[in-house]
């Protein structure tokens, strides 16, 4: 199966749009891709394994979220996968030289 990257991660699957994975699930698909890629697991995935609150994941034009079986989704390899990462705006408040994992403060 296909998965698209988004362009902020494509820094850890050497560039690639698009990477081809095996799996028979969601979630098999995943563990392969973090498998393949390993700092991409850090950007996806909470320490607890879920995904991140502002990972969304489209099932060929299915958001994942709403799917029954979630990440136990059973997938051919026909099915795309696409990952696009939320992104929020307004102001920081924090004085860090990061306000979190995910931006660097402007």
């Amino acid at each position: 199966m296909n998965i698209h990257i988004p362009t902020p991660l494509r820094t850890y699957t050497g560039g690639a749009e698009t990477v081809a994975v095996p799996g028979g699930t969601v979630a098999e698909v995943f563990t392969e891709l973090t498998s393949q890629f390993p700092e991409l697991k850090q950007q996806l995935f909470t320490t607890e394994g879920k995904l991140r609150s502002f990972v969304n994941v489209y099932l060929n034009d299915e958001d994942l979220r709403y799917l029954p079986s979630k990440e136990a989704t059973t997938v051919a390899t026909t099915d795309e996968l696409t990952i696009i990462p939320s992104i929020a705006g307004g102001a920081c408040s924090s004085r860090e030289a990061v306000c979190c994992s995910c931006c660097p403060l402007l």
